[in-house]
């Protein structure tokens, strides 16, 4: 058996383990999702554990109302919140609850109308402009449904192209992550007929920059391994089923490698998920959203996570939709929402972690100095009022 060491001594603790002070701790947002699926009763359950509350201080976007009505349908029924309608007066020691609306809203869970995703979008809308504004630090969103979420202001398919314009950015990439694989988009919600038409080699190419860039900023991967799936069977056999892969994907790939990243393809959908070709990669680049997205939710166990790659702050969502089927009966699983919060607070840090060191390369090596340090005392058991144990 390896050797192991005694509870640390005091002064040892600080090396060994980190708790966020109230300052440190991340500022959370959820935005609420349709009112009549699942949101609002997943973002309770994931906020239930008080635990939660020593890795982050979280901010619901939605109406006292509002949440009481899941609460108290709901075993969780003794969920406490902090109600505000000023994101200044945060209480870091409870979950917050911003107050979008004041009227009341007739909640019909399980039904698709018009008031679901209307306040969906009032939700969403106010909850990026305080991650827009620095006032939280991340946003979670819950799902809501692209048919009643749209209005004569509002003409997205979905939370991931709203986010691109409300933050200016050019493009961005919805990046699908779990604990074995990242699968990211080429086109997003476009019908199958038009699918091919958005595979171009300056969207590969914009998009697997983008992705490299959240590898290492986000993931911290210095140089990411990135495949290129094909759009047609067989990788179109030699352009017998198609010439994509020849005449768009293929030169697109090669002129990547010439600039020095490390990009791999086009390979077979089927084959490559099937032999698990996937894990030899820090991240697969799909052509379009089912090819993506079947294996990947197929694959994830219920744990995925949706991260829109590209954009200045941090968004995460749980892999699934608003539930209607199940919505107000309790029965919702919060695995996945659990999942994009942490996701949101890892990022947060990895982030910090990457700008910090490239902002200042002197703090980088004293921390490396310092670490070897503590690591060669550990290891020779001195300095610290640690006990080696032999066994």
């Amino acid at each position: 058996m390896d050797q192991i060491l005694e509870q640390p001594a005091d002064n040892l603790i600080p090396y060994l383990c980190f708790t966020m002070s109230e300052q440190q701790k991340p500022i959370i947002g959820f935005s609420c999702g349709d009112l009549n699926g699942i949101g609002i009763e997943i973002i309770i359950k994931c906020l239930a554990d008080s635990r939660i509350l020593e890795i982050c201080t979280p901010v619901i976007f939605a109406s006292n109302k509002t949440v009481n009505f899941y609460r108290k349908a709901l075993p969780e029924g003794n969920f406490q919140f902090h109600s505000l309608k000023d994101l200044s007066r945060l209480n870091p020691k409870m979950v917050n609850l911003y107050n979008c609306w004041e009227e009341e809203v007739q909640i019909t869970p399980g039904v698709l109308n018009e008031l679901g995703g209307q306040y969906a979008r009032i939700s969403l809308i106010a909850a990026t402009e305080a991650l827009k504004a620095g006032e939280i630090d991340a946003l979670v969103t819950a799902p809501v449904h692209k048919s009643n979420l749209q209005d004569d202001n509002f003409r997205y398919t979905g939370h991931t192209p709203y986010l691109r314009d409300a933050f200016g950015v050019a493009d961005v990439v919805m990046l699908m992550v779990a604990d074995n694989m990242r699968v990211a988009l080429l086109s997003e919600h476009v019908p199958v007929s038009e699918a091919a038409k958005e595979v171009t080699k300056e969207a590969i190419q914009r998009k697997v920059k983008i992705l490299v860039s959240a590898l290492q900023r986000d993931y911290g991967i210095d140089k990411p391994k990135i495949a290129v799936l094909a759009l047609n069977p067989h990788a179109g056999d030699e352009g017998l089923i198609g010439k994509e892969e020849m005449e768009v994907i293929q030169p697109a790939v090669r002129e990547l490698k010439q600039s020095g990243l490390m990009v791999f393809g086009p390979f077979p959908a089927d084959a490559f998920f099937a032999r698990n070709q996937y894990s030899r990669f820090d991240a697969v680049l799909a052509m379009y959203h089912d090819q993506g997205l079947i294996p990947f939710k197929s694959l994830a166990f219920g744990e995925g996570v949706n991260y829109t790659a590209g954009l200045p702050s941090v968004r995460t969502s749980p892999d699934h939709g608003t539930a209607f089927d199940i919505a107000g009966q309790g029965k919702a699983e919060h695995t996945s929402m659990l999942a994009a919060l942490y996701e949101a607070i890892d990022i947060i840090n990895r982030r910090k972690n990457y700008d910090d060191n490239r902002s200042n390369p002197m703090r980088r090596m004293g921390h490396k100095i310092v670490a070897n340090a503590v690591d060669e005392r550990i290891d020779e058991g001195v300095g610290f009022g640690v006990k080696r144990v032999e066994s």
